[in-house]
């Protein structure tokens, strides 16, 4: 009697014992978790070094006169674009004109003089000395046509390549002098962006390293260039090195002057890449879930990885993950290490997250 109540009251308690671990097992008896998930993929990534810039044009001058006279005529308006060798301004008079017209004549009648003797002397019918004097007059001639030409050229301003001038400064009838500034002239076909970056870079600045650049003046719209030189010296104090970049403008939408927030894509590499939306930090480390799709039931097995740089709404993976493992992106905060899940969406990466989740449910939830 004894012996039978006991061995009863020794099965009772291993079965007691085998229904408490089946209970406390995790994929057994617990609710699968909805969660969204997504592929481990891999793809192009760069580190993004952050500066400031200022753009100047590729070239810019301020024009200006050489010589003290009045404004006779005016070519241009504020802002307008113009071609190489355009007359901006005229400074002459008259006067000035009369003495050129009458400049080319004399040349002209000099040569057809030299022109008519130059034959006869060659065959005697006239003297050596007649022709030295024809020559000398031609010359003479010609040498004060360039003498007036070069005074009429100095009285007009000329543009010396193409671009768009500024706001003119002067009204016809205004007296300038040497110095004074009539316009400005930029050639904004592309845009020098100057901006400083710590030494610690100076081994990866190489011309044709790319470079993206925003201003809040486009709503952060990019514009891409390139690396066109490095300076020759480290700012003793800063640490830092100027650097200069080359960006198209075709569009003309830079200027002069405008403050970029610049980003320096340097070190490009294939590496594997997940949402931020999967870590789960615990300290100093960084876990995810796991999840195969295919199993049934899909199981979410907490793993540690090792992550890289990062970008928005990304991060790169070094250690812990493969190509084409599935992790979860929403619902991880809720599942418990090898609990069963339940897939209610793969995100592709062209959706948003709130696009995925059911309605009425949210991001925290």
């Amino acid at each position: 009697m004894g012996l039978g109540f006991s061995l009863r009251g020794h099965l009772l308690c291993i079965l007691l014992g085998a229904s408490a671990l089946l209970w406390f097992s995790p994929a057994v008896g617990q609710q699968a978790v909805p969660v969204i998930i997504t592929e481990v993929q891999r793809d192009r990534f760069v580190d993004r070094v952050e500066a400031l810039g200022t753009l100047r044009a590729k070239e810019t001058v301020d024009l200006t006169a050489t010589v003290s006279e009045v404004v006779t005529a005016i070519h241009f308006e504020d802002g307008q674009r113009v071609a190489e060798g355009d007359i901006l301004v005229e400074m002459t008079n008259q006067e000035e004109h009369a003495l050129l017209e009458e400049a080319l004549s004399t040349a002209a009648e000099a040569k057809k003089q030299y022109d008519r003797v130059r034959p006869l002397a060659q065959r005697g019918a006239a003297s050596t000395s007649l022709l030295d004097q024809r020559r000398r007059e031609y010359e003479t001639a010609r040498a004060r046509l360039r003498a007036i030409e070069s005074r009429l050229s100095d009285r007009l301003i000329l543009a010396p390549f193409a671009g768009v001038v500024g706001l003119r400064n002067i009204s016809v009838g205004t007296f300038i002098e040497p110095g004074d500034v009539i316009t400005t002239l930029d050639d904004d076909s592309l845009m020098k962006l100057d901006f400083t970056v710590p030494a610690i870079h100076l081994a990866t600045l190489v011309p044709g390293l790319r470079i993206e650049a925003r201003s809040v003046a486009f709503a952060d719209q990019p514009f891409e260039g390139r690396l066109s030189g490095v300076n020759s010296r480290i700012d003793p104090v800063t640490r830092s090195i100027a650097v200069r970049a080359i960006l198209p403008n075709p569009e003309r939408l830079l200027k002069p002057g405008l403050l970029m927030t610049v980003e320096m894509l340097k070190n490009p590499r294939d590496v594997l890449v997940i949402p931020e939306e999967a870590l789960i930090p615990i300290g100093q480390r960084h876990d995810v879930f796991v999840v195969e799709p295919s199993a049934v039931p899909p199981i979410a097995h907490r793993r540690q990885v090792t992550i890289g740089a990062r970008r928005p709404g990304e991060v790169e993976i070094k250690e812990g993950l493969e190509a084409g493992e599935f992790v979860v992106i929403h619902g991880g905060l809720r599942v418990r290490p090898d609990q069963p899940v339940a897939i209610t969406a793969v995100a592709k990466g062209d959706e948003s997250l709130d696009a995925l989740l059911p309605k009425g449910q949210g991001r925290a939830d």
